[in-house]
């Protein structure tokens, strides 16, 4: 495993390499490589999750200071959803070297993806804690997870789709829709571009493995574009 290209995405030289092969190791991977010298990534998720949840509700605390606690808990949520952390780990590309049984890798798709696509990344930040200690990891947050708290809190704690749907209403009475412009791939890696329409009109693209994901990147790239 070459974790050198994910050293530079994040900006972290590890000292441990160690604990980054533990991190990105799946449960499923050994079943297959019982020779693996490493245990699966369950533990360094179980610790990288608490260190997240601190992170994320200390800095949201300080930044947010007339935020009601129910508030906070909204937007804490949104950041370290399952959907938000599958984005980040394929952001800095780790669903790349995560090590899958050969089954799981095929199914590239769907729920169950996406979550074991989060849970590296709890499982990263634990890594990143054990190796070099909290300010560490919560820079890695900061850098990586953080970057979006502005737009959550935009949103009131609301996914794009969610936006663009409250938009098209409120300017145009109208409810916004999304068609599939183009399907492709063999069916275990299927690739979907969708389009968002309000009436005939296209206002966005968006592209995804799955029909859901390509529709929030219609409505996040839509989003984007009415703000500026």
């Amino acid at each position: 495993m070459n974790l050198k290209k994910l050293q530079e995405k994040i900006g972290i030289e590890f000292r441990r390499i160690s604990f980054y092969e533990e991190a990105l190791t799946h449960r499923s991977y050994l079943n297959e490589n019982p020779s693996w010298p490493h245990h699966n990534n369950e533990r360094l998720e179980f610790l990288g999750d608490a260190v997240l949840e601190l992170a994320v509700t200390e800095e949201i605390y300080k930044r947010l200071p007339d935020e009601e606690e129910g508030r906070l808990t909204v937007f804490r949520a949104a950041l370290v959803n399952t959907k938000a952390l599958a984005g980040v780990a394929k952001k800095i590309g780790l669903d790349k070297i995560l090590l899958l049984s050969k089954g799981e890798a095929k199914d590239s798709n769907g729920k169950g993806r996406e979550s074991i696509s989060a849970n590296v990344v709890e499982a990263l930040i634990g890594a990143i804690y054990l190796d070099l200690g909290y300010d560490k990891a919560k820079s890695f947050i900061e850098n990586q997870i953080l970057t979006n708290l502005d737009t959550v809190v935009e949103g009131g704690g609301k996914d794009a789709k969610s936006l663009v749907q409250e938009h098209a209403q409120a300017q145009y009475k109208i409810t916004p829709t999304y068609e599939v412009l183009d399907e492709s791939g063999p069916a275990h890696d299927r690739h979907f571009k969708v389009g968002l329409y309000f009436e005939e009109e296209l206002k966005s693209q968006g592209e995804g493995p799955s029909k859901q994901e390509a529709e929030l990147d219609a409505a996040e790239k839509y989003f984007a574009k009415i703000k500026n």
